[in-house]
């Protein structure tokens, strides 16, 4: 059986559609509400701030994804993630469990240098120091050899469905609520997105080859790297419509950020948008030749075309 930890989010319910299309149907959903997204998925509702909640959550497992994520809460964060990690590792270990630790980027400096898997961590703002904390703490544990773990990298998002990101509310959440398009800070950077359900299809190839564990994994994103210029002009020529778009000042977020949380919560991943975002994945592309990477083209015409069906 393999497992699903945090089932609810975009990545976890396309990872439960990628193994049942080409793993397995013998999959478990875990989450604090538990839905299926197989017919053939088994649900099991828990908190997995709960130790033994976590290790039942696990049992009989021969592989658990964590694909958990919590609500854009700084405080949120620092009180339960790295406490829920723990937990699940400790689940993992107790009943020979391997696991898949789904990460992000946020540990990684944000500055113009190129970032591969062994890019040292240096992270900016709170949110940043608690994924550092998770990383560091699932990477001890396997260096010292007490679990069998791979850990799946992946930058920021775009994609259909469900998918939570800067770029998909400032972009097509806008185009879908007919307003004015906006980027963050500077148009002219290059930026690394990852389709999200490519991210999904890259985790369960990789929990599903034994010899990709022990290792940190960049998941394959597009390699014609675009500025948002570029992006919104690719939309643009897609949708047969010219996107006009602002550019949103710093300033703008701090003043926003006095009155809004969400904009406050914004602040401290704003740097990476000052700066060119290189991610390299070639050591996944290496490895896995034949892995199909959604073009940015192909990606914003599915998109265009779940918003037309929509409507």
């Amino acid at each position: 059986m393999q497992t699903i930890l945090g089932a609810n989010g975009q990545i976890g319910q396309e990872l439960a559609k990628e193994l049942k299309r080409n793993y397995t149907s013998d999959i478990r959903i875990v989450s604090r509400k538990a839905v299926k997204v197989n017919d053939t998925d088994t649900v099991f509702s828990a908190d997995l701030t709960d130790r033994n909640k976590a290790i039942e959550a696990v049992k009989g497992s021969d592989i658990a994804y964590f694909t958990l994520g919590l609500p854009m809460d700084t405080d949120l964060w620092e009180e339960q993630f790295t406490m829920i990690l723990r937990n699940v590792i400790d689940a993992c270990k107790i009943n020979g469990t391997k696991l898949v630790f789904f990460d992000n980027t946020y540990m990684y400096p944000q500055n113009n240098q190129v970032l591969t898997e062994q890019t040292a961590f240096a992270p900016v703002g709170r949110k940043g120091r608690v994924r550092k904390e998770m990383t560091d703490m699932l990477l001890k544990e396997m260096a010292a050899g007490t679990i069998e773990a791979v850990i799946c990298r992946a930058p920021e998002f775009y994609g259909p469905g469900k998918t939570q990101s800067i770029t998909n509310s400032l972009i097509f959440n806008a185009i879908k609520e007919d307003k004015k398009l906006k980027v963050p800070l500077r148009d002219n950077k290059l930026r690394s997105l990852i389709w999200t359900p490519d991210a999904s299809s890259a985790t369960a190839l990789i929990g599903n080859t034994p010899d990709a564990f022990g290792q940190t994994w960049h998941l394959s994103v597009d390699d014609h790297k675009l500025t948002y210029q570029q992006f919104i002009a690719l939309v643009s020529e897609i949708y047969g419509k010219e996107f006009r778009y602002s550019v949103i000042p710093k300033m703008a977020f701090r003043i926003g950020a006095l009155f809004n949380k969400n904009a406050k919560e914004l602040l401290e991943l704003l740097p990476r948008y000052e700066y060119d975002n290189l991610f390299d994945d070639s050591q996944f592309r290496k490895r896995f030749p034949d892995f199909k990477v959604t073009t940015y083209r192909q990606g914003i015409e599915q998109i265009r075309k779940e918003q037309l069906a929509a409507k």
